[in-house]
């Protein structure tokens, strides 16, 4: 029986934990914001939030990761994971980032979880709630331009007068 097998396995099992250790692949699990920062895109969020309301109190898997239960939690991280890693890796990085639908719900449900004391009556009135929270205060999480490391004002979102 050869012994190839079982050192190519050897030299994977190896070269996997340098790499592992050489990336801090266990960063990648927890909640650090600094984790999150680790890509230049993220500066102006990670700088805004730093600067903002929610530092002392909220970190980035707070906001944006599901906490319903932690599979859903790991799988959602793995996900957006995932397509941060492929666009940093392919250099497919926007100008503007923003977030997608499946996010935006989950920033939605966080803050009215979190908020669910002050947001109460207006959860229940009779005023239709079709709006999202950030839609009136932009600035709280991400500063002035909420999440976008442009250079310049985006009009859409952030209307000039």
């Amino acid at each position: 029986m050869s012994k190839l097998p079982i050192i190519a396995i050897g030299i994977a099992v190896l070269a996997l934990g340098y790499f592992a250790l050489v990336s801090d692949a266990a960063a990648y699990g927890g909640s650090a914001p600094e984790t999150c920062a680790n890509c230049h895109a993220m500066d102006s969020q990670y700088e805004n939030w730093a600067h903002g309301g929610h530092a002392k109190v909220a970190k980035c898997t707070d906001c944006h990761l599901p906490h319903d239960n932690f599979v859903s939690y790991y799988m959602e991280k793995g996900r957006q994971g995932a397509k941060d890693t492929y666009a940093f890796v392919t250099g497919d990085i926007p100008v503007a980032i923003r977030a997608e639908e499946k996010t935006k719900q989950i920033v939605q449900e966080n803050c009215i979880h979190c908020h669910e004391n002050t947001v109460e009556a207006m959860l229940t009135s009779a005023q239709p709630f079709d709006r999202y929270c950030w839609e009136c205060h932009r600035d709280v999480a991400h500063g002035q331009r909420g999440g976008t490391g442009a250079p310049y004002q985006d009009s859409v979102l952030y209307p000039t007068k």
